[in-house]
């Protein structure tokens, strides 16, 4: 049995509050008494709202669903105001123990999903007891209470319009940073190949024209790239841009085993373990697909040689590339795995389809990236010239070279691509 592959040895301050700027992090803040005053008398707006009491339960729960829904994008906490009249008068609503409780109780008692973030305390305004609810600005957009989602629109709280609805998502969705657009903990500038980054890759990603005018330090270019956050590497720019991978993936490989028949237990003729840098394996994964596809010549029943191969080489280096591009390197330390069968290749992918990608849309132009850093690294590369094109393009390679169409398996886990092979 043949081995063949790479050996390895083994906040700032803004507004009448202070809140973070860094998108994943929310500092719990409060205002101070004379803030609170200066909101008590002034007219409400899409961050204050006053109620005179308690009583209206429901009203309160949609308000903090609105402001932590925060459609304006303040990034600051609401206010809800409690035994204030509508003129910033004093209601006479007397703030206990038992109504603290009650508006505490609005933040967990599954009315409102995703959970807000709320504090309740009791202050004295002015001479005036007043409950102040804060509301703090949800990452997980839209909120919905009791299925509806609502915001602030000025001095109201409304039920969202699609279109608002669509913004709160792609807001969440932006917030939400890929897998390997997220940076590592624990890695630093060093863990990369800089010699590599220099000499290999930044003069693939970026012009050379412009390389030559712009002085600027590695960091700044970097960061430009997306390969660095804060300093640190991403997990994408470990996965493509390090010497060895498998310290950060144990899973970041290809196993292919050639089988002496149509089934797993018949027996392996060769297997190939491809690791090390990116680069290397994409390149020794479309060495080995040539290696192992075999052409029939007809020179019977053709007046002219035909040179027919069991399987196109671009159809395979589409199905096997997608599988290492859009394959879950997160939470698994499986292996991308190439089974090739007598009959069949399986492509097994750890990972089922991501996003917009569903099992009506898959390979109809829908696209979809979990991980659109390694893709855009691979592009550089030159291994992913044109997106969105791979499974349309291999089926067609597939039908001219007289394959069956492939097949797609999916679950939750993986997605199984098989070709068979021409007849």
């Amino acid at each position: 049995m043949a081995r063949t592959g790479i050996t390895r040895s083994s906040r700032e301050e803004s507004g009448p509050a202070t809140t973070s700027t860094n998108p994943n992090r929310q500092s719990i803040v409060s205002y101070t008494d004379t803030q609170l005053v200066a909101m008590k008398s002034d007219l409400e707006s899409d961050r204050l709202e006053r109620k005179r009491s308690a009583s209206d339960t429901n009203r309160i729960r949609r308000s903090i669903c609105a402001l932590a829904n925060d459609l304006p994008a303040h990034g600051e906490p609401g206010v809800i105001l409690i035994g204030v009249e509508d003129d910033g008068r004093c209601s006479g609503t007397q703030v206990d123990d038992e109504l603290l409780k009650l508006l505490a109780g609005f933040r967990d008692d599954g009315t409102i999903i995703p959970l807000p973030s709320i504090t309740v305390e009791k202050r004295i305004l002015d001479g005036c007891e007043v409950a102040v609810v804060l509301v703090y600005p949800s990452r997980d957009t839209p909120l919905r209470f009791r299925g509806r989602t609502f915001v602030r629109v000025g001095p109201s709280t409304r039920q969202a319009t699609a279109a608002e609805e669509q913004v709160l998502a792609e807001r969440r969705r932006a917030r939400d940073l890929p897998f390997d657009s997220r940076p590592c903990a624990g890695a630093t500038i060093d863990d990369l190949d800089l010699e590599y980054v220099r000499g290999q890759y930044l003069p693939r990603a970026v012009a050379q024209d412009v390389l030559d005018e712009n002085q600027r330090p590695l960091m700044e270019q970097l960061r430009s790239l997306r390969l660095v956050v804060d300093g640190v590497p991403t997990w994408g720019a470990l996965l493509g841009l390090t010497a060895d991978p498998l310290g950060w993936f144990p899973g970041a490989y290809v196993h292919l085993l050639r089988i002496d028949g149509p089934a797993i237990t018949d027996p392996v003729v060769s297997e190939y373990r491809l690791d090390g840098r990116l680069v290397d394996v994409l390149r020794g994964l479309l060495d080995v697909l040539k290696l192992n596809i075999s052409t029939r010549i007809d020179i019977v029943s053709r007046p002219t040689e035909l040179r027919q191969p069991d399987y196109p080489i671009v159809a395979l280096r589409q199905l096997a590339l997608n599988a290492v591009m859009h394959r879950s390197y997160e939470g698994t330390n499986a292996p991308v795995r190439i089974n090739w069968y007598a009959d069949r290749i399986e492509i097994i992918s750890p990972g089922g389809l991501y996003g917009l990608v569903t099992p009506d849309n898959f390979g109809e132009g829908v696209t979809d990236y979990r991980n659109p850093l390694l893709a855009e690294i691979m592009h550089h590369l030159g291994y992913a010239q044109r997106f969105g094109v791979g499974i349309p393009l291999s089926r067609r390679e597939l039908e001219h070279n007289g394959n069956p169409p492939p097949s797609f398996d999916f679950t939750p886990t993986h997605l199984t691509a098989t070709v068979w092979q021409a007849s």
